[in-house]
């Protein structure tokens, strides 16, 4: 099974991207996802974005994570 969170890119220097994801802010690696923008949203899985998706796909899986992260 994989986790994967997403993320909205903020910055892209070369191959790394910082993201915000929850309110944490971290850099990971966009070299799966060569065409990631700054304003795209990611999803994010062992400090690689492997994926682009659209806001609306984001906000859903961002709203499962704060759900299952304020029942634990």
């Amino acid at each position: 099974m994989c986790l994967a969170i997403p993320a909205k890119v903020f910055k892209i220097n070369k191959n790394i991207a910082e993201i915000e994801s929850l309110g944490v802010i971290k850099e990971v690696d966009i070299t799966l996802v060569p065409d990631a923008k700054i304003g795209d949203y990611v999803i994010v899985h062992a400090g690689f974005a492997i994926q682009i998706i659209d806001k609306k796909e984001a906000s859903i899986t961002e709203g499962y994570w704060k759900e299952y992260l304020e029942e634990q």
